[in-house]
Formats: structure tokens, C-alpha cells, sequence
């Protein structure tokens, strides 16, 4: 009788030792999609811009709360005036179509409707808090990412799969949750004078902001960072100057200044300032609608600063909300959003690979290269 040969490397395993290595490899190429340095890198960037805002809210909750100080117009002024002086001027020293003059030849109607929508969004929201409630106004800001993704649809030509719909509505889940630690948290005493005109002022705020950060990834992406900022901060001043004149007027003459105020406003004007330096820079190695996901995150930083600030009851329920929005963020930056430019369409092309985030498809071809080459 002839003896049984060893089993060799091809024969059938037990089905046990199968589905526990089809698991492995599965948790091991959702780490690879997941936690790329890219994705980290990006999510970096996002808490970066989301401390600027939660900066901005701080301070802006001091100047209220502690010296009665209301001026948002002012408080955008001086951040478009360092605007100014720091990028207008770099465009006033360019050569060629990059110079200040030819920019506002060509296009100076398009950049005054930007600096309208950009001004307007960020006085709308900030109005908002007098009229209506927190809840409201976190849960209406929303609003402006479906109206985002709709206007890079149309605008930036994005096309977005499924599991980009999965993670805003992850994100939004996140939101939800913070509101409810907040109502948990009794921070919702202030029912606002007029709510109605309230929660108007955030959709109509939420949706300036969609149309002024699609406008933002569009220049960044197709023409410079510099011309942006330039024509913002150029145009930003012009309009927040004159509506200061007109609506805070009588709020700025009102204030006792001292130093305690002073350096509050500059405080401001510092994050702000860095707030619109460094988001092109984010939008530009990912997109508008990523962005926005990101920092969804600032009100949580504002509550866990509150909790020593201003005295704030802690709820677990934050911890969780912080937690469901970064999970949201992360699956959408897990995969690239894919762009149709229309074939007659005349406007040069952001990159010959047709998607929002460069970095996550030069990793992914990277790796087919690799494995062609295996």
C-alpha cells in the first residue's frame, strides 16, 4: 500500500483558516484606503482651519459676552483690510495677466459678486445668533453642503459615488448629535427675538458661503491662490467698509476701547486672516465640499474651550459627535471624487487625471504600478 504524500502549498485549506484570511486582508486594505498619509495629512489640514474658526468664536464670545461689544462688519473689516495689504498688494507687483490692473479689466464684476457673496455670508450667520437659537443656527448651517455638492456639480463638473452621499450623511449624524448634547446640556435658555428671521438669515448665510467656497476652489484650482485672496481682500474691504458705515456705526462709537479689547480684535482678525490663507491651500489638494466636512468639527473645539472658558456642562454625547463626524470625513476623503469636463467646454483643463484630490490618485496609481510590476 502506497503512503500518503504531505499536503503541498495547493492543497485546499480548512474553512475556518479561509474566512479568517479573507477577514485579515480585508481589515488590511481598508487600513491602507482608510489611514493613507494623505488622508491624515488632509485631516490635519481640516482641524487646522477648524481651531482658526473655533479661534474666531472665542473671541468673538468674548467681545460679546464680557464687554458687550456686537460688530461683526468690523470685525470682517480688519481681516480683509490685512487681506489687502498682504495679497492685492503681491497682485499690484505681478507682471504679465497675473498683474492687479489686468485682473480687474477682465474680470472685476466676477470678483465683486464674490466679494459680495463672501462678505454677506459671513455677516448673515454671525446676525443670526441675535435672532434665533444655537441649535438652529448649528443644525441650519448645514445646509450649505448639499448646496455646495450641488454647485460643483453643475460648476466644477464633480461627479460623486456612493460612498460620498454615505459619509456627509455620517457627518450630519455627527451634527445631530451635538445638538443633542447641547439641548442635553441646557444651552439653549436664549430663544431669540424673531426665530423666523433668524433661521432665514442662516440658509441664506450657509448658502453664500457654498456659492463663495465653489468659487474659491475654482480659482485656486484653474488660476492662483494670490489672485483669490487679492480680490477678495481688495474687494472684501470696499463692501465691508461701507457697509460698516451704514449698519455698526453707532455700535463702534459706543465701545470703551482698552487694551483687553484691542488685543480681542486682533486675536480675531489673526485667525481669520489665517483661516483664509491656509483653506485655498486645503481646497486646492482636496476640494470645497471635503473642506467643509472637516470643519464641521470647530463648534465641538469652541464647546471643549467653553467647558473652562465659560463654564460650559460636558456631556459624552460631544465625544461622540466629534468622533461620527471624523468617521464621515475620513470615508469621503477615502475616495476621490471623479470630475466630467463637457467636451466643448472651453475652460483649460485642473489636471489631465480628472478628479478633486490629486494626492489620493497619485497614491492609488502608485499602487498599480506596483503590483503590475509583482
Amino acid at each position: 500500500m502506497e503512503a500518503a504524500s504531505p499536503a503541498g502549498p495547493d492543497a485546499p485549506q480548512p474553512a475556518s483558516q479561509g474566512a479568517e484570511g479573507a477577514s485579515w486582508s480585508l481589515l488590511r486594505r481598508l487600513k491602507g484606503k482608510l489611514f493613507t498619509w494623505n488622508i491624515l495629512k488632509t485631516i490635519a489640514l481640516g482641524q487646522m482651519l477648524s481651531l482658526c474658526i473655533c479661534g474666531t468664536a472665542i473671541t468673538s464670545q468674548y467681545l460679546a459676552e464680557k464687554y458687550k461689544v456686537n460688530t461683526p462688519m468690523l470685525q470682517s473689516f480688519i481681516n480683509y483690510c490685512l487681506l489687502f495689504l498682504v495679497y492685492t498688494m503681491m497682485l499690484a507687483f505681478q507682471s504679465g495677466s497675473d498683474n492687479l490692473l489686468i485682473i480687474l479689466k477682465r474680470k472685476w464684476w466676477k470678483y465683486i459678486l464674490l466679494g459680495v457673496a463672501d462678505v454677506e455670508a459671513n455677516y448673515l450667520v454671525v446676525r443670526a445668533y441675535q435672532y434665533t437659537t444655537l441649535t438652529s443656527v448649528q443644525l441650519l448651517d448645514c445646509f450649505g453642503i448639499p448646496v455646495l455638492m450641488a454647485l460643483s456639480w453643475f460648476i466644477l463638473h464633480a461627479r460623486y459615488r456612493v460612498i460620498h452621499f454615505i459619509a456627509v450623511s455620517v457627518c450630519l449624524l455627527g451634527v445631530g448629535t451635538m445638538v443633542g448634547a447641547d439641548v442635553l446640556a441646557g444651552r439653549q435658555e436664549d430663544s431669540g427675538s424673531d426665530v423666523l428671521l433668524g433661521d432665514v438669515f442662516v440658509l441664506l448665510g450657509s448658502s453664500l458661503y457654498a456659492i463663495s467656497n465653489v468659487c474659491e476652489e475654482y480659482v485656486v484650482k484653474k488660476l492662483s491662490r494670490q489672485e483669490f485672496l487679492g480680490m477678495v481682500g481688495l474687494f472684501g474691504t470696499i463692501i465691508s467698509g461701507i457697509q460698516l458705515l451704514i449698519v455698526e456705526y453707532n455700535d463702534i462709537a459706543s465701545i470703551h476701547w482698552d487694551w483687553k479689547i484691542a488685543l480681542l480684535f486682533v486675536a480675531f482678525a489673526l485667525c481669520m486672516f489665517c483661516l483664509y490663507s491656509f483653506m485655498p491651500l486645503v481646497i486646492k489638494a482636496t476640494s470645497a465640499t471635503s473642506v467643509n466636512l472637516g470643519i464641521l468639527t470647530a463648534d465641538l473645539y469652541s464647546l471643549f474651550f467653553g467647558l473652562f472658558l465659560f463654564g460650559y456642562k460636558f456631556s459624552g454625547l460631544y465625544i461622540l459627535s466629534f468622533t461620527v463626524i471624523m468617521l464621515g470625513f475620513v470615508l469621503y476623503c477615502s475616495t476621490p471624487t471623479r470630475t466630467a469636463e463637457p467636451p466643448e467646454s472651453t475652460v483649460p483643463a485642473v489636471t489631465t487625471i480628472g478628479i478633486d484630490n490629486l494626492g489620493l490618485k497619485l497614491e492609488e496609481n502608485f499602487q498599480e504600478t506596483h503590483s503590475v510590476a509583482l
